[in-house]
């Protein structure tokens, strides 16, 4: 775990870092501002995924030149996870023309959806943020691939289901305890997974956190202790990851049995000694070192001294979290590029390139990324792509895919999502009709 004095370390690197992106002439560069946070108590969540990020991007300014010729302005805002500092930060990068800003948390996301719209800005909230903004007729210019929250607890649910046996029915009447930050992240899946356990007649036990209490469980896990679920699932980040880790250790409840959405690092898991062997999550993308796309960050970037990661950092589930998020910034620049002919595009061209998102095993491979992560598509109406997902495994070092690709309950959660995203216009009166044009194929 970094110390607060290495975190302040980093804040000043990341000045200097961000300086050496830029390019002489801000009009023949493409500004991508990245909301941080490498202070406070989810610093442990947000700090890899920063350095992820950045390095990603920095790795195209120096080995290609930028994308397309065109160098990627890169600045940092540290937002601490905080919604009025997101905020702050949104309206502080607005004046230089962002063509897309990434919030990094549901709360922020969720009070920049209404500016997107208005500000010509589209918003990328990969795997976060409002599920229902998946939905492209609504919501034309947010965007939250690969899985949405809603995909992610029917993974999880079905992988339950096949530990039991079988398919979804074997779900009836097992107790399964539900562990989350009690903010709009942890809130998210509450509505669907309200819905599941009436189709499938299980029962479901809440244990909610406040974010100020996240490294004083104790009490939630005494109930999980009374309560006896049969599986526990964890929505959490921060400093409630490793902390909810330990004390299922303590309570002695069986790791195999515990499994968590997609963002526990392996540290969150180390913490907790080796009772956390036999820890799950769900995963998309790999959890190594051992790609193209890797060490060209490392030889373009980290032995260059233009990186903020530690040597064992890079690889790991959250730094390649953010490697994978700044490659759908780049791919949805460079297509919007093919589609415009323009080489520094805004964020209404930015937005097009969202929309026709394509990146295939062909593109993964001429990425350096074939078998890093699956295809992704994205299409005017669905902003998501809803893609499968894996079971990884922690073995005491590292995480360990353990299950076959799991497709999401499509079934289940499309009329939810289409529902919740017509509910959501209704409620804001003034919430325009779409009017953007579907012509996005480059």
């Amino acid at each position: 775990m970094r110390t607060l004095n290495k975190a302040a370390l980093a804040l000043i690197a990341t000045t200097a870092l961000t300086a050496s992106a830029l390019p002489a002439a801000a009009e023949d560069s493409i500004f991508v501002p990245l909301f941080t946070y490498r202070t406070g108590p989810f610093a442990g969540s947000g700090i890899s995924i920063a350095d992820g990020m950045h390095d990603y991007l920095s790795m195209l300014n120096e080995r290609d030149g930028g994308i397309g010729g065109v160098k990627i302005a890169v600045e940092e805002c540290e937002t601490g996870y905080d919604t009025k500092k997101g905020l702050e930060c949104y309206e502080a990068v607005k004046p230089k023309h962002p063509v897309m800003v990434n919030p990094w948390s549901t709360g922020i996301t969720l009070s920049l959806i209404p500016k997107a719209s208005v500000d010509k800005t589209p918003i990328l909230s990969m795997a976060y943020g409002l599920s229902a903004s998946a939905m492209g007729d609504i919501f034309p210019w947010v965007f939250n691939p690969p899985d949405t929250y809603w995909d992610g607890m029917s993974m999880i649910l079905k992988y339950i289901a096949a530990q039991e046996g079988g398919g979804m029915e074997k779900l009836k009447g097992k107790k399964i305890g539900y562990i989350y930050l009690d903010a709009g992240f942890g809130k998210e899946p509450l509505p669907f997974l309200e819905q599941l356990q009436k189709d499938y007649g299980f029962e479901t036990k809440l244990y909610p956190v406040a974010p100020a209490e996240m490294q004083n469980q104790a009490a939630q896990w005494l109930n999980v202790r009374r309560d006896r679920p049969d599986y526990m699932v964890m929505y959490g980040w921060g400093a409630l990851q490793p902390t909810a880790i330990k004390e299922a250790v303590k309570i002695n409840y069986p790791m195999e049995k515990f499994l968590s959405i997609w963002w526990p690092s392996e540290e969150d898991a180390k913490g907790a000694g080796e009772g956390a062997t036999g820890f799950k999550t769900l995963n998309w993308h790999a959890a190594t070192a051992n790609f193209p796309v890797i060490a060209d960050i490392q030889k373009h970037v980290a032995d260059k001294g233009k990186s903020q990661a530690p040597k064992a950092e890079i690889g790991t589930v959250l730094y390649n979290r953010g490697v994978y998020n700044s490659m759908l910034i780049a791919e949805a620049i460079r297509t919007a590029q093919k589609i415009t002919g323009k080489k520094v595009v805004d964020g209404e061209d930015v937005r097009r390139g969202l929309e026709g998102l394509n990146v295939d095993a062909a593109r993964l491979k001429e990425l350096g990324m074939d078998g890093f992560a699956g295809p992704i598509k994205l299409t005017c109406a669905d902003h998501n792509g809803h893609r499968p997902t894996f079971i990884q495994r922690f073995d005491g070092t590292k995480y360990v895919k353990v299950s076959d690709w799991i497709e999401p309950l499509n079934d289940k959660v499309e009329p939810l999502l289409q529902a919740d995203a017509k509910a959501y216009a209704e409620k804001n009166p003034s919430w325009p009709k779409r009017t953007e044009a579907c012509d996005s194929k480059p």
